[in-house]
């Protein structure tokens, strides 16, 4: 069987999740709002909760996507990054399994190759769920 990262206290709209966003109040929060928002609009079986620090987006209780905002930029990141197809070359990271998109400007999150991206992930972990 896979492992996959599993949160069993993750919720359907986590307060921690929004009291995070709210910290964030410039534009690369903004950014990283936007960046929530459009991973919790995937389908009703998204969960979140805030850990390590950051929002993590799960597919009922298997995370799949989180967001952060740094200095100078805002990044989703994948937890199964490594195996989602990526013809654009957004994903960066060395590691086995993670990877992440870095955002700098609010145009960026319009781009449709991060909204594929971010499908991709989303219906990647439903299918490793049994889900699709």
């Amino acid at each position: 069987m896979e492992t996959l990262f599993i949160f069993p206290e993750a919720g359907t709209r986590h307060a921690h999740v929004d009291e995070w966003l709210a910290k964030h109040d410039n534009e690369i929060g903004k950014i990283a709002r936007i960046l929530v928002d459009r991973v919790r609009s995937c389908g009703d079986d998204i969960r979140e909760l805030v850990h390590d620090g950051r929002p993590t987006l799960c597919v009922e209780m298997a995370a799949f996507a989180y967001v952060d905002a740094y200095s100078r930029h805002a990044a989703i990141g994948f937890f199964e990054g490594a195996s989602l197809p990526d013809p654009e070359k957004l994903l960066q990271g060395q590691g086995k399994r993670m990877r992440h998109i870095k955002l700098r400007t609010l145009d960026e999150v319009a781009l449709p190759s991060l909204l594929m991206m971010i499908d991709a992930a989303y219906h990647d972990m439903r299918r490793r769920l049994g889900l699709d």
